[in-house]
């Protein structure tokens, strides 16, 4: 049995926090998850809401570009202007394209430093998170040659233009809209782009989603991308949507930088990850 305690550092310029498996072998599968920009939004605090647990596979948890260590000058309040200036253009386009874009080169590093063998890969995403792990399903995984067995998606962003047409009707603001910024959204509409899942080997999904997040936004979207995989996918037992009781969009309070104490929501959510995972990503031990 390996020691369980978390591995830190970075890859290929990425942030990480890595824990090894209870059973060393070069066939354990490999989870990389991003956190979300609301709490927990850091890749230590994302560990300690969903640390997978019992799941005998490397987790390798990643920092999103503009999060933790790589936050902007002035932190939190620097993002919420940023966002408040143009979400889309400075926030949500940025941080999936350069997410995803980091995968590659870190996740060849981080093989390299810990040896990780050929086990198979799943991905893990909250929220913007999320978007990053969706992008690299539909585009970044099969542009290297990378293959994506299963992926859970948590409060996920799906369809960016519901998510931010949802949040301005929440506060009384209608984003502006244009050329640029509705290319990224459909960038990022993952219902019109769930062809792209089929074409890149129709990887397992499970979608999480709280049953009090916003419902224009988040849950609707989810719906709407499980039936539109149900739809494509040669097995649709291969898509499912699990919706969490008395659970919002956020899985731990704020701050969310540290690592804090599990909510039942996220314990909820945590073991809908691995079960999930562990059906689709193979045995978990030898």
């Amino acid at each position: 049995m390996t020691e369980t305690h978390p591995l830190t550092g970075t890859a290929a310029g990425v942030p990480f926090l890595a824990v090894a498996p209870d059973t060393p072998r070069p066939d354990a599968p490999v989870v990389v998850a991003w956190h979300l920009m609301d709490p927990p939004r850091t890749e230590a605090a994302f560990a300690a809401a969903l640390p997978l647990a019992g799941l005998d596979a490397w987790r390798i948890y990643l920092g999103l570009p503009m999060a933790g260590v790589r936050s902007p000058d002035g932190g939190l309040d620097e993002l919420q202007r940023l966002g408040y200036e143009d979400a889309v253009m400075h926030l949500h386009g940025p941080i999936a394209r350069h997410g995803a874009d980091e995968l590659p080169a870190a996740l060849a590093e981080l093989r390299d430093r810990f040896d990780l063998g050929g086990g198979p890969l799943g991905l893990v995403g909250g929220s913007n998170g999320a978007a990053v792990a969706e992008l690299v399903l539909a585009e970044v995984a099969p542009a290297a040659g990378i293959e994506v067995a299963a992926a859970v998606l948590v409060s996920p962003v799906i369809q960016l233009r519901a998510v931010v047409d949802a949040v301005g009707a929440r506060y009384g603001f209608a984003y502006p809209w244009t050329p640029e910024s509705l290319a990224v959204a459909d960038r990022l509409d993952f219902v019109a782009r769930a062809g792209d899942l089929v074409a890149a080997g129709q990887p397992a999904v499970r979608l999480v989603v709280g049953a009090d997040d916003d419902a224009d936004g988040f849950v609707e979207p989810a719906r709407r991308f499980e039936a539109a995989l149900r739809a494509r996918y040669d097995d649709p037992r291969r898509v499912d949507l699990v919706v969490i009781p008395g659970m919002g969009h956020a899985l731990a309070e704020e701050p969310g930088i540290d690592p804090a104490p599990q909510s039942p929501q996220a314990a909820a959510v945590d073991r809908q990850a691995v079960g999930w995972l562990r059906q689709h990503l193979g045995p978990t031990a030898p």
